[in-house]
């Protein structure tokens, strides 16, 4: 028996997977035993245990029969979010201590003369310089001051830094200053956690290492104590098997990987949602897909071709700036590419000073939660307004321990919407709701616009304890016409993490121009990217911790085989950025210029539809991915509506289609079989969430417990 454990900004959501449901996805959803609770934010280890304890009873199962907890998180990205992070300064080479403000000096508003940057992770009065300097090929042009290092040292201690961060210039070619620092640090204040870019992110591009290095060292000294505290609660209960870690990437890492390298967690939640949502394309047999997790505090939306989630090297946190790149925190770690808003259950709705509806980034959290929740919110939120429209009702609302009180919803809308712009809290609720909406929708549009891609055709697929609630009406802005809710979509992420291989990327720059290729150097690093990866998924395999169950068409006896991918980041010359390159050659040959020109031609033209003749072409950096196989369920048949579904009930709610009030069906989805079809205006119960359909469409159960959602004809 396995655990998955999402803990996200309001609730915690807790899966175990018994030998019933091992390895069979959603389709397994009877082997799977689910539990929602309200994270606790001052502990986040005690929600974590409360949901355990639950899911453990429901099961009739001790905690020690777990046999590995696999945990992902948003609490780093939170911590990046609303900068709650440890006291910490940066140490860089003398003359670049302002790399992380000045940036790029690129604008995402070209024309906004009074811009505003986002400011840095670490102000300037904590960052600091010594005197040395790598070149580019990694040679020395400086040398390292140890004497001015010491007497650094000796001043971070006596300020009394929780975390340093180390970024030099050109360490990922040469880390040997940043190891010297991090050495004399450790003489001089041994207590101090020392983050150091060779290690977090040797690749080039001083910007996006240096404020990937200082995300480290910002996150490092709470979520690696919230990590151990939460492995040795679990061992005080008798669960002796390993606790993993989903990072960005979609992919499983040892605890104390995690611990040592937190800013890889960043986006560990939403990779879990991308994964159940992959799961969910293939047996689909869908390749466009639009992954649309909505939970408590944050909308992810991430787009899915092929069965796999899009990947990146690096991607921005808290995009301040209507969703634009640049208005960010550039993180240069691999990462499934996905953009995240603050628009959630518990976004806080108010009116600005020009009298328009805003709609987070703030949110009410798990504590006080939504007015509704009784918990002594007082500031309107996305989820006072849906319960205003009649979308969410307290006889059907599935967290535990939640009374959901209407009028305290009606009564905080009133008073912070309703009052400022002369509406009534009817009216005002659906100003909240569309204006959420619309965010994410814009969010949607960006995403797709940067990655070339027309969102027409594409199916969402929604999940997390908000998005089946909102997912009908995103997709009339989208011009989506088809919509999947899979069984357990309340706790969609956490069932992702059971479904997550364990791999590892590992990634480095060396820059290296075609005509000049040398296979001897190209292999030594490929080597050594491949003993990286292969060690964290050994301990994996070591652990049996093979992600999703076994290989269907492995061999049961033996240990299963790490597949390892091999990519390239190439361009031409003069170009100011990559594109990856897979290659399938295990080493080079003096033919390998040959080789990686081909690949780098067919991938740009796939792109952008032609290659460029003439230009030279150059290899930036060297990616190895590791990752065990994962157990693939069987293909879905999709079944047309044969006969309604029963209808438990009927009651008042807005209908998106009409935009207007409208007498709705509310249907139990435990009593929709397979082929039973539900017509809007209507809502579809469950515990955890609530599918909300307008007028303009249809649900039909099908064979694997998805809701396919249809517009009428």
């Amino acid at each position: 028996m396995r655990l998955g454990v999402d803990v996200g900004g309001t609730f915690t959501d807790v899966v175990l997977e018994t030998a019933a449901g091992a390895g069979r996805g959603p389709a397994g959803a009877d082997g799977l035993v689910s539990a929602k609770v309200l994270t606790t934010a001052a502990a986040p280890e005690q929600g974590v245990l409360e949901g355990v304890e639950e899911v453990a009873a429901r099961a009739g199962v001790a905690v020690a029969d777990v046999s590995s907890v696999i945990h992902g998180t948003t609490l780093a990205t939170n911590a990046l979010i609303q900068r709650r992070g440890a006291f910490t300064a940066f140490v860089t080479t003398a003359g670049f201590r302002d790399v992380i403000e000045t940036r790029t000096e690129s604008r995402f508003e070209q024309y906004d003369l009074d811009i505003v940057l986002p400011p840095p992770i670490v102000e300037r009065r904590h960052r600091y310089t010594v005197a040395e300097r790598i070149g580019a090929q990694g040679q020395v042009l400086v040398p390292f001051d140890s004497d001015g290092a010491r007497a650094l040292a000796l001043e971070l201690a006596r300020r009394g830094y929780e975390s340093v961060a180390v970024g030099f210039m050109h360490s990922y070619r040469n880390p040997d200053h940043e190891r010297r620092f991090r050495d004399i640090l450790a003489e001089a204040a041994g207590a101090v956690a020392v983050s150091i870019s060779s290690e977090v992110s040797p690749q080039m591009r001083e910007l996006e290492r240096f404020t990937t290095v200082c995300a480290n060292a910002y996150v490092q000294p709470a979520m690696a104590a919230y990590l151990h505290r939460l492995a040795d609660e679990l061992r005080a209960r008798g669960m002796a098997g390993p606790v993993h870690v989903i990072h960005s990437g979609g992919g499983l890492m040892s605890l104390e990987s995690a611990a040592r390298f937190p800013v890889r967690l960043v986006e560990s939640g939403p990779a879990g949602g991308a994964i159940f949502a992959a799961d969910v394309a293939a047996r689909h047999g869908l390749d466009r897909v639009l992954s649309y997790d909505m939970g408590g505090t944050t909308a992810k939306i991430c787009l899915i071709e092929d069965g796999a989630p899009r990947t990146a090297r690096t991607f921005e946190a808290a995009r301040t700036s209507r969703f634009k790149k640049g208005s960010g925190m550039t993180v240069s770690i691999p990462v499934i590419d996905m953009i995240e808003i603050g628009a959630g259950g518990g976004s806080i709705a108010a009116v600005d000073r020009l009298g328009r509806i805003r709609v987070g980034p703030d949110s009410a959290g798990a504590e006080p939660g939504p007015a509704c929740y009784g918990r002594g919110g007082a500031m309107p939120t996305v989820t006072d307004a849906d319960l205003a429209l009649g979308r969410l009702s307290p006889e059907t609302f599935g967290a535990a321990g939640i009374d959901l009180a209407p009028d305290a919803a009606a009564q905080a809308i009133d008073a912070a919407v309703g009052e400022a712009l002369s509406l009534d809290p009817g009216a005002a609720a659906v100003g909240i709701s569309e204006v959420v909406d619309e965010n994410m929708a814009n969010a949607a549009r960006v995403h797709a616009v940067e990655n070339g891609k027309d969102l027409s055709g594409f199916t969402m697929v929604a999940f997390g304890g908000a998005a089946p609630v909102h997912a009908v009406r995103l997709a009339q802005k989208l011009g989506i016409d088809e919509v999947l809710v899979p069984p357990g979509a309340g706790v969609g992420s956490a069932i992702g993490f059971l479904r997550a291989p364990f791999s590892y990327e590992a990634v480095r720059s060396h820059y290296m121009a075609l005509d000049r290729f040398d296979p001897g150097e190209v292999n030594a690093i490929l080597a050594d990217l491949v003993t990286e990866a292969a060690s964290f998924v050994a301990e994996g395999i070591a652990a049996g911790a093979a992600g999703g169950g076994p290989d269907p068409d492995s061999d049961p006896g033996a240990a299963p085989e790490p597949r390892i991918e091999r990519w390239v980041y190439m361009r031409y010359a003069g170009q100011g950025w990559e594109i990856p390159v897979e290659v399938d050659a295990a080493s080079f040959d003096a033919q390998g210029r040959e080789l990686l020109a081909v690949e780098f031609t067919k991938a740009y033209e796939s792109l952008f539809g032609r290659a460029i003749e003439g230009l030279a072409i150059e290899a930036v950096s060297w990616s190895v991915r590791a990752s065990l196989p994962r157990a693939t369920g069987a293909r879905v048949e999709r079944a047309d509506g044969s006969a309604p579904a029963p209808v438990a009930g009927r009651r008042r709610m807005f209908d998106t289609a009409a935009m207007a009030a409208a007498a709705g069906s509310v249907v139990e989805r435990s009593s929709v079989g397979v082929g039973g079809q539900v017509a809007g205006p209507a809502a579809i119960v469950e515990p955890q969430t609530t599918t909300v359909l307008s007028s303009a469409h249809t649900a039909v159960m099908q064979p694997d417990g998805c809701l396919l959602i249809r517009r009428r004809p």
